[in-house]
């Protein structure tokens, strides 16, 4: 959907979840003010059994100027946009209208209506209206205000920037001209003083997991950035390497996932918590994620029939998580690990176009670099031999000259992209964008990439020979990859793309 699909209609309402927070308040802004620059007859509502109290968000309606109102009735508009939530749960008032439009961040939970724009995969419902508005031409940047609120959406949403995973969500981070006195303004008026006591009740009562190292807290209903800095202090303790903070509130489970060693990625610990439930992503170290009350009773695991009262069950649901986690994961060193071929098949790649990048013809030899791509980021450092090879689906790897040329050939046809998300790179130093397909050439492979490979059974963790701090994680259906002329090069490789690019010998 589009938004300007939305301009068929005169009479409209643009309406966030009840109990607004940052996020809903920005998104409903982005979207209001586009249709009334666009003439339409248009308000910005919310509902519930309560109004805005939290200091930062009556800040940010005020010095922003956002005109949501507060109502209890509602006369039926033409056209009713629901904005970071989705038409009849639980945390929307229900109004009636002739038509209803949806724009929403989280899980899908129920049928939604014709016109509706849901991207669960992002972090925050404001980089959603971004990318909107960017498709009709809309520069967020030529409004400040807007621009600001969008921005401050999204910090709110992803728990200071520690829970995006999403490439598009990096970018609003990265690109928005916003207003620094008062983001800085808003950001300090965000703790009170029973705030403090909810975190401390959390970090007096918790489980703790002597042979994974990991801490599980509850806290009581708070903004998600206390979650974060509860979970903050509890991974200062000497003997927690992992820690899990969780809040549960009427529609869900908010949760704060910390980590401080590389055998475990926070974004992805907080992914697999969330997995078929809710969302979640983020860092390396910090991440975070939601998850859909009505979608956790559906999952049918052990939690008993009250999830939503049973504070015990849904306890034990996290901590069985968290076991499931480190029980079902295997490591994998690559530069020393001694891999067992015998139960591995042979094939080779197939003679498909894919993007290759001489790093050393964009950036100075030396330069630093972040690539980034759907994976998340991937950090370089610029030498002369350093190729950056574009899979089928965008997906992006480095490799070197010496194993190019012996695995590849050059094409004269120009390269053309066909992922999602075209892999931009940021340099460190200058702190520029610059397109990697605008760079890129094409190239097919010369039939001598020969591999031994095997589909998995449980996860599996890859610290590959040219990365040994972050690892490639494999899933059930993905592939462990190793070449056959160096039995060190173990990787991953997705299950959905291998059949498109390997063959059996």
């Amino acid at each position: 959907m589009r938004l300007s699909e939305l301009l068929a209609y005169d009479s409209i309402v643009v309406q966030c979840h009840d109990n607004p927070d940052a996020d809903a308040l920005a998104s409903g802004y982005g979207v209001y003010t586009y249709l009334k620059e666009q003439g339409k007859n248009v308000r910005f509502v919310y509902g519930g059994r309560y109004q805005i109290q939290k200091s930062n968000l009556v800040l940010m309606v005020s010095e922003l100027r956002i005109p949501v109102e507060y109502v209890n009735t509602l006369e039926a508009p033409e056209l009713l946009i629901t904005v970071d939530c989705q038409y009849g749960e639980g945390n929307v008032t229900r109004f009636e209208a002739g038509t209803v439009a949806v724009i929403d961040h989280h899980q899908v939970s129920g049928t939604l209506p014709p016109l509706n724009e849901v991207r669960s995969n992002l972090g925050a419902c404001a980089t959603l209206v971004r990318e909107l508005l960017k498709l009709e031409g809309v520069d967020i940047n030529d409004n400040k205000g807007l621009a600001t609120a969008l921005y401050y959406g999204l910090l709110t949403d992803t728990n200071n920037f520690t829970e995006i995973f999403h490439p598009l969500d990096k970018d609003l981070r990265d690109d928005a001209a916003f207003d620094r006195s008062l983001i800085v303004h808003f950001r300090n008026a965000n703790l009170s003083l029973r705030e403090l006591e909810i975190a401390g009740a959390a970090l007096m009562n918790y489980r703790y997991h002597e042979e994974y190292r990991y801490a599980v807290a509850m806290a009581e209903p708070c903004d998600p950035n206390i979650l974060g800095m509860i979970s903050d202090l509890m991974l200062e303790v000497d003997t927690v390497d992992t820690c899990l903070v969780y809040s549960v509130l009427p529609f869900g489970i908010k949760i704060s996932v910390r980590s401080c060693v590389k055998e475990v990625k926070a974004s992805e610990l907080a992914e697999f918590i969330t997995d078929g439930i809710g969302s979640g992503g983020g860092h390396l170290e910090k991440a975070g994620g939601f998850i859909q009350m009505e979608l956790l009773k559906k999952v049918g695991e052990p939690l008993g029939k009250k999830v939503s009262e049973d504070s015990e069950g849904i306890e034990e649901f996290l901590l069985g998580r968290m076991n499931s986690y480190f029980d079902n994961s295997q490591i994998i060193y690559a530069g020393d690990y001694q891999i067992d071929i015998s139960g591995m098949v042979a094939y080779k790649k197939k003679k498909v176009p894919l993007g290759y990048v001489e790093a050393d013809q964009v950036f100075p030899t030396g330069a630093k670099i972040c690539i980034r791509t759907l994976e998340g980021d991937l950090d370089v450092q610029i030498n002369e031999d350093l190729y950056i090879m574009i899979g089928i689906q965008g997906e992006v790897y480095p490799n070197d000259r010496a194993k190019f040329e012996r695995s590849y050939s050059r094409l004269d046809i120009p390269y053309e992209f066909s992922g999602e998300y075209a892999p931009v790179v940021k340099d460190v130093l200058e702190g520029k964008n610059v397109s990697l397909i605008s760079y890129a050439k094409s190239c097919v492979s010369s039939g001598e990439v020969h591999i031994y490979a095997k589909k998995l059974e449980h996860r599996v963790k890859v610290f590959t020979a040219w990365d040994e701090e972050k690892y490639m994680l494999g899933k059930e259906g993905d592939y462990l990859a190793v070449r056959m002329d160096d039995l060190h090069d173990i990787y991953i490789i997705e299950g959905s793309i291998f059949h498109k690019t390997y063959e059996k010998m």
